[in-house]
């Protein structure tokens, strides 16, 4: 299993690179933070066209906390689950300033404290902001992960803990957003291009479309 592993992060490293790239624009810690709650059920694409406008309207975290909710709502209404992710997003903001002096805190049980922070959420901004080894569980990660036979698991915090398991730590965060990539462009949810893929004599699906086999 651990040989099967590093073949796979050879490749991905190999194919695309190693470093760390967060697909969420952002320029600061409360920025990633409103961000990432915008996300939820939502493309990255769409949360940078609508933090572009978000931002230069509140600039500051301060300005963000007083915002109106009704108008924010109007502000963030092409995310999805609006009403929600608005309360949210003032609710945080506003215990940022509260409790946290303004900044945004970097252990678990800290932001997961703030309103509508999770595990992924939390793991989002503890490795961009802190680089703190962290597993996302996304729709890609979760998905592809069990592909690679890594889990078996349905429940993200699950998949989380078995990943940290498996996966040397020091590939925590590029396998992140490695895999974000490879789900976006080759390993697609609606149609795999099972036929390009480097990883394909590692996967459970790929293996019968190609006939490879990549033992374990």
């Amino acid at each position: 299993m651990a040989k099967y592993i590093r073949e796979i992060l050879q490749l991905l490293d190999d194919y695309y690179g190693a470093e760390y790239r967060c697909y969420l624009s952002h320029e600061n810690a409360w920025q990633l933070l409103t961000a990432t709650i915008l996300s939820a059920q939502c493309t990255d694409d769409r949360v940078n066209q609508v933090t572009k406008e978000l931002f230069k309207k509140y600039d500051t975290l301060e300005k963000l906390a007083a915002a109106d909710i009704s108008e924010l709502e109007q502000d963030i209404f092409s995310t999805g689950f609006y009403r929600n992710k608005a309360k949210n997003i003032l609710a945080s903001t506003n215990m940022l300033l509260e409790k946290f002096e303004g900044e945004v805190p970097r252990t678990m049980e800290e932001l997961t404290s703030l309103p509508g922070v999770g595990r992924k959420t939390a793991n989002v901004i503890r490795g961009n902001i802190y680089g703190e080894p962290s597993i996302v569980v996304d729709t890609h990660v979760k998905r592809i992960s069990k592909k690679l036979g890594f889990t078996d698991q349905e429940d993200p915090e699950k998949i989380e803990f078995e990943l940290m398991k498996v996966l040397p730590k020091d590939h925590w965060i590029s396998y992140n957003t490695q895999i974000i990539a490879h789900g976006r462009t080759i390993c697609t949810a609606r149609k795999p291009k099972c036929g390009e893929c480097f990883l394909a004599g590692y996967c459970r699906e790929g293996r019968k479309v190609t006939g490879r086999k990549d033992d374990m």
